[in-house]
């Protein structure tokens, strides 16, 4: 017997997430979601859930996390609430502190009137795509509205928000580690999670460091500020005098970094730096797992250092997916989010930084030349909006067109087709070495998907 596989409505690539107090991510929604992934706990024989939730420092947050608790302990579980704390620091404090598992209340990188919901398990990894469905099933079964715990089986809030120092420490710790370095840095924070725990950790840094987007307001996280805007961090670090600069996101699982020119390292190069370090120090497993969007440049740098590399889909926790299943120990996307799993279970700005830190003091890496001995094959991304994507992809005649651009570039080169998860759009991305090669290529095959819809429509 085929068990059909579960699909996912409410769920994306990093949680359910919407306009705040509109749409999906209503207070109602948040309740709901709340006593569903509880129900999701206690139906896998955990029969008082202990849970923690944090949130970041968006003003829909209190809000959102009122209604979520509520939820949570309508359900039953004793909610142990955080407040505002990075998402990897969540993680933390569920995988160390021994809780049932955990919610986190943020929309990461965009704008501040949107929110999210996102779960952690007991591991504090993220849910699995089946995992999700299932709370979504949940949503829609009687028993959120039957099974109604009463008496001394209502769950109990506790606050929580004093283990955002243990966090800080364990940073602390592993920036200790970095030794006696003194190199001016700058910090940008992003206005978000880890606006205070950033300014905590480096401040046992023992350089000149120079802080910004570090005074939220509710209203300017990631504004102008943070990894979506590099170009703030690239002028500051070059204003400052800085040898590297830091940037996260609004909820800090991700971090991206500037060199003294302020050019950015994006995480392709984190990846090669730490992998080098992690090896030197058997602590890499298997070797290394990047996404399909990384570059190929990354395949030759690991090949040049005897180290496997592994490709999984797009999103930190399919990286976390193929790491487990591979057996290597370190992983990230081009974004920003890097995993190493002796320290982290989940994408972690913050000890990303310290790590890359580390890494480099112990190679003796020049920082300031990385990106000129990591010569990236150009790439062209192009996005096609098409409402009936699957029929295009599924067709002979993509293949046919595919195959063909392929042989165009002689083995040096690479295509990647694929359906966003979020828009009704078709991706192409065509990389080579040879850029003129590379746009034309893309360019044919973009004429291609446009015909080949034209006739299916």
């Amino acid at each position: 017997m085929v068990i059909p596989e579960r699909v996912r409505c409410l769920f994306g690539t990093d949680g359910v997430r919407d306009v705040a107090n509109n749409g999906i991510m209503m207070p109602e929604m948040a309740m709901r979601l709340g006593r569903a992934f509880v129900l999701f706990l206690t139906e896998r024989g955990v029969p008082r859930p202990r849970v923690v939730v944090g949130r970041d420092t968006r003003r829909s947050g209190v809000m959102l996390e009122s209604a979520l608790a509520s939820g949570m302990m309508s359900a039953g579980a004793d909610v142990y609430a955080l407040g505002v704390f990075p998402t990897p620091g969540v993680s933390y404090v569920i995988k160390n502190a021994g809780f049932d598992g955990g919610g986190i209340i943020s929309a990461s990188h965009n704008p501040a009137e949107y929110n999210g919901i996102k779960f952690l398990d007991s591991g504090g990894s993220k849910l699995s795509d089946d995992d999700e469905a299932m709370i979504e099933e949940y949503l829609g079964d009687n028993l959120l509205d039957d099974w109604r715990p009463t008496g001394a089986s209502i769950g109990d809030l506790i606050d929580e928000s004093g283990r955002v120092a243990e966090y800080a420490a364990w940073l602390t710790g592993q920036l200790a580690q970095v030794g006696d370095c003194r190199w001016p840095i700058v910090v940008d924070a992003a206005n978000g999670a880890a606006s205070d725990v950033a300014r905590s950790v480096f401040s046992n840094w023992r350089g000149r460091v120079t802080y910004t987007g570090i005074q939220p307001d509710g209203l300017n996280i990631n504004e102008g500020v943070g990894v979506i805007h590099m170009n703030h961090l690239a002028e500051t670090v070059k204003r400052e005098s800085a040898m590297l600069g830091f940037a996260y996101d609004g909820d800090t699982d991700r971090v991206l970094l500037c060199d003294g020119q302020g050019r950015v390292i994006d995480g392709d190069i984190m990846l090669w730096i730490i992998s080098r370090y992690l090896a030197s120090q058997e602590m890499l497993g298997r070797g290394v797992v990047s996404t399909v969007m990384s570059n190929m440049i990354l395949d030759e740098k690991m090949a040049e250092e005897g180290i496997e590399i592994f490709r999984s889909q797009v999103g930190d926790r399919y990286v976390v997916e193929m790491m487990r299943k591979t057996g290597a120990r370190l992983g990230g996307e081009q974004s920003g989010h890097i995993i190493a799993l002796d320290y982290v279970a989940t994408g972690d700005g913050l000890n990303a930084g310290i790590l890359f830190l580390r890494a480099c003091r112990e190679l003796g890496e020049d920082i300031s030349t990385l990106i000129d001995r990591f010569p990236r094959y150009p790439q062209v991304l192009r996005n096609i909006r098409i409402p009936d994507r699957e029929s295009v992809l599924a067709s002979s005649a993509l293949e046919e067109a595919r195959n063909l651009a392929l042989q165009k570039l002689s083995g040096t080169g690479r295509i990647l087709l694929r359906s966003s998860g979020t828009e009704p759009l078709l991706r192409i991305l065509v990389e080579a070495r040879d850029e003129n090669v590379t746009r034309s290529v893309c360019d044919e095959l973009e004429r291609a998907i446009k015909s080949i819809a034209g006739e299916i429509n």
